[in-house]
C-alpha cells in the first residue's frame, strides 16, 4: 500500500523474474499425459497432442541449460556444505559505501556503514556464490577469499550457500513444463523461507515486516545463521536430487536438437 518494494517477496519476483501468474501455472511435467479436449493458444503452448492426449513438446528444451543446470545440480550435491560465511555478502554490498547508494533505500540499516563494514573486516567474506558476489561493493571484492565466477560456478557451489539452495527453484523455473508442479512449489517455498532468513542476518532492520533480526555481528548472531544454514541445507537435499533425477531423465526422453 505504501508502493515500496518487499525485500523478500518482492525480491523474489525481480531476482528471478518470473510472475507469480507463471508461478501459478500448474504442469504434471515430462512422461506424464493429458487426456481431455483443449485448444491451446497457437504458437504459444509448449504442448503437443499425441493421439488423443498431450505431452509436453521435446523440441522446446535448451540442451545448453539444461547441461549446465545438472553439472551445478550435480557438483553442489558432491561437496561438503561450508557454515563459515555467515550469510556475510549482504554486508559486503554495503562495505564502505555512500549511504545514498544502499540497495534496499526502503528499509534502514540497522548499523552504520562504519560498523558494518568493521563486522565485514572482523570476520572476513568467505562467499561462494557469482549472483551474489557481483554485487559487493569494489572494496569488498578483494576480501573475499574466493573469486566466483559463472565459468567455476558448477565447480564452487556448495551445498550449505542460501542462495544456491534458493536457485533450486530457479533451475525449476528454467525447465517449465517438464518440472512437477509440485516440485516448482516446493522449491519456491524454499527459496522464500531462504530469503527470509537472508535478510533477517542482513544489515538492514526488517523487523517491521516482521523479520526478527540476526544480529551477524555477534558471536550469538553467528551460531543462529550457522543453525539456519543447516536447516535449509536439508530442506534443500531431496530437492536437489528430484531435480536433478528429472533432469537426468529429461536428457534421456528428449530429443536431441540438431
Amino acid at each position: 500500500m505504501r508502493g515500496h518494494k518487499h525485500p523478500v517477496l518482492d525480491f523474489l519476483f525481480e531476482y528471478y523474474p518470473y510472475s507469480p501468474g507463471r508461478l501459478r501455472t500448474w504442469h504434471p511435467g515430462i512422461g506424464v499425459a493429458l487426456q481431455g479436449d483443449w485448444n491451446p493458444p497457437s504458437g504459444k503452448s509448449a504442448y503437443t497432442q499425441v493421439d488423443d492426449s498431450w505431452i509436453v513438446d521435446a523440441s522446446t528444451v535448451d540442451h545448453t541449460r539444461l547441461n549446465l543446470a545438472l553439472r551445478i545440480l550435480e557438483g553442489t550435491r558432491s561437496r561438503l556444505a561450508q557454515h563459515s560465511c555467515f550469510g556475510m555478502h549482504e554486508w559486503a554490498m554495503v562495505y564502505r559505501l555512500d549511504p545514498k547508494k544502499v540497495r534496499h533505500e526502503h528499509q534502514p540499516l540497522r548499523l552504520s556503514i562504519d560498523e558494518i563494514s568493521d563486522t565485514v573486516d572482523e570476520v572476513g567474506l568467505r562467499c561462494t556464490h557469482i549472483d551474489a558476489y557481483r554485487f559487493f561493493t569494489d572494496q569488498a571484492v578483494p576480501l573475499n577469499a574466493n573469486i566466483p565466477t559463472r565459468a567455476n560456478q558448477p565447480d564452487i557451489e556448495q551445498p550449505g550457500c542460501l542462495h544456491a539452495n534458493m536457485d533450486l527453484f530457479k533451475y525449476a523455473m528454467w525447465f517449465q513444463p517438464y518440472i512437477p508442479g509440485d516440485l516448482v512449489l516446493d522449491c519456491f517455498e524454499l527459496s522464500v523461507y531462504a530469503r527470509e532468513i537472508d535478510m533477517r542476518a542482513s544489515p538492514y532492520d526488517v523487523s517491521d515486516l516482521g523479520y526478527p533480526p540476526i544480529t551477524i555481528e555477534t558471536s550469538d548472531g553467528r551460531r543462529a545463521y550457522a543453525r539456519e544454514q543447516r536447516l535449509i541445507a536439508e530442506r534443500a537435499k531431496p530437492l536437489r536430487r528430484r531435480l536433478q533425477e528429472t533432469f537426468t531423465r529429461m536428457t534421456s526422453v528428449l530429443a536431441p536438437q540438431d
